[in-house]
């Protein structure tokens, strides 16, 4: 008998609470993106989250634990060899990565994939290089105004990233373009976890801005996850901002894009007003692309007090069987050096009207908890080769 008839699950991309085991292995040492972040700023006002027990699962600069939280708090470990969004999302979801994707942070991508990119598209390729969407802009936009050559570069993440203009390069060339890389990217020693159209607008450095009309071309999955077994028994399966493309559409009944991370948290909201039965499956990617990978923990913080604020309207509209879970995706510590992600667990909070009790739960072995649980409560089976335990006794 399900217990919840809707379930929001909002993933705060990167916000880590704190270096895992093994965050050495991956170069990253003493890592902890919202301790880190709370150090770095003169005040961090966020009572809501503050009211669903982040600080007793994490102590924070500036935010007091409480006494009687709101529901239930518990601290995630990463399964899966990696810390990038898809294993992140992949493995909420049930999947254990085993092998992590590619990446070209230090080298660029291989000449003989750029010659092939070159030959099938018609363009010359400038830059292949790992920088910030803003940076490149200002090295190579107007280079590629002029010149008609597309930009091709990459970033911590496991991602193959072309810049277009928008009216000199045009949006359908620009997607036709990253069609083709992503069938390219499919071969294993170039095989990519997305391959992102990036458009932009403006006319001149200092003045481009990249647009809304992004599309990610990700991988399907590597097997079925709970979405899929969500959608197959006739739940509804809504995704909000960039989860669609993380899981290439599998398992999504509903989709919209987010413009930005307020507008994912306003869309939330306008979806609470609808009857479903189902999951809500929101993640707000500004956290990550322009504080965390920027190394901006006062522009972090105040992206986490906006954020709390909707979320205190979130909590009004929860009804009694509904289950909020709020989460992320790996970390990304924006007092660390470099501009990759880190190692690191995440949150996992969870609250409905309903609950009778509260209290924090032992620390758990994976993410996949976090679709185990949703699985578990509307009584469909976890997909073959998944991992994952249900929570869903403990939520009481």
């Amino acid at each position: 008998m399900k217990k919840y008839n809707r379930i929001f699950t909002i993933v705060i991309d990167s916000l880590g609470i704190g270096a895992m085991d093994d965050s050495k292995q991956y170069g990253d040492i003493d890592v902890d993106t919202l301790g880190h972040i709370a150090e770095a700023v003169e005040s961090l006002n966020i009572p809501n989250l503050q009211k669903m027990g982040i600080a007793n699962l994490h102590k924070i600069k500036h935010v007091e634990s409480i006494k009687n939280p709101l529901g239930y708090q518990m601290k995630l470990k990463e399964a899966s060899v990696g810390k990038d969004t898809m294993t992140g999302h992949w493995e909420m979801m049930g999947l254990h990565i085993t092998k992590p994707f590619k990446t070209f942070t230090d080298t660029g991508f291989p000449k003989e994939l750029l010659d092939q990119l070159e030959a099938k598209t018609g363009h010359k390729i400038v830059g292949n290089k790992s920088a910030s969407g803003t940076e490149i802009l200002d090295e190579l936009g107007e280079h590629q105004m002029k010149t008609g050559d597309m930009i091709v570069y990459t970033s911590a993440d496991s991602v193959l990233q072309i810049c277009g203009h928008e009216e000199t390069f045009g949006l359908d060339e620009l997607y036709r373009c990253c069609e083709i890389a992503r069938e390219m990217t499919l071969k294993d020693e170039w095989k990519v976890g997305r391959v992102i159209a990036r458009p932009y607008v403006g006319d001149k450095k200092g003045e481009f801005k990249r647009t809304s009309n992004r599309h990610d071309y990700a991988l399907k999955p590597y097997g079925e996850t709970v979405l899929n077994a969500l959608k197959d028994n006739n739940y509804d399966v809504i995704s909000v901002g960039k989860i669609n493309d993380i899981f290439d559409g599998e398992g999504i009944t509903e989709s919209h894009k987010s413009k930005s991370s307020v507008h994912g948290m306003e869309q939330t909201l306008e979806l609470m007003d609808k009857e479903f039965n189902g999951l809500c499956f929101v993640n707000l990617v500004d956290f990550d692309a322009l504080w965390g990978h920027r190394r901006n923990p006062k522009g972090y913080a105040e992206e986490l007090e906006k954020f709390d604020v909707n979320l205190g309207k979130v909590l009004e509209k929860l009804k009694e069987d509904d289950l909020l879970i709020i989460t992320a995706d790996h970390g990304n510590d924006p007092t660390y050096s470099g501009s990759d992600h880190t190692r690191e667990y995440v949150p996992f909070l969870a609250y409905s009207p309903s609950m009778k009790s509260h209290g924090q739960l032992e620390t758990s072995e994976s993410f996949a908890d976090i679709g185990a649980t949703i699985a578990d409560n509307f009584d469909v089976q976890m997909p073959k080769d998944t991992i994952g335990k249900s929570v869903l006794d403990k939520l009481v």
